[in-house]
């Protein structure tokens, strides 16, 4: 396998919001989750996750209560607001525009 994507700036919180709209999550199923859909190609480190959801708990895009995992541990449970759902569509948008116009960018013929 290929080394790890580093994350693009502005990028993570977009990645939890779209992870915590299947429903709430603790920290590591949102990590699971996300290695799963990338393939493991994106790197994403605890710290910049837990700093991630302590920004959009602040911003009010996110709310957290404890809870029980699976495996009977006391986890914080996060779970997407009406506006963190605003939000992502929002930046959904902007960031799949920004990724269109990167690719079209890269894929152009050279000119002469």
């Amino acid at each position: 396998m290929a080394d790890p994507l580093p994350l693009v700036r502005g990028t993570l919180d977009v990645l939890v919001l779209k992870a915590l709209s299947l429903g709430p999550m603790h920290g590591f199923e949102v990590t699971r989750w996300l290695e799963d859909r990338s393939g493991g190609a994106l790197d994403i480190e605890d710290s910049a996750l837990y700093q991630a959801l302590q920004r959009l708990e602040a911003r009010g895009l996110v709310t957290a209560e404890w809870g029980i995992t699976d495996n009977n541990r006391r986890a914080r449970y996060y779970r997407m607001t009406s506006g963190g759902r605003s939000h992502l569509r929002v930046e959904t948008n902007r960031l799949m525009r920004y990724a269109r116009t990167i690719a079209d960018i890269l894929g152009a013929a050279a000119r002469a």
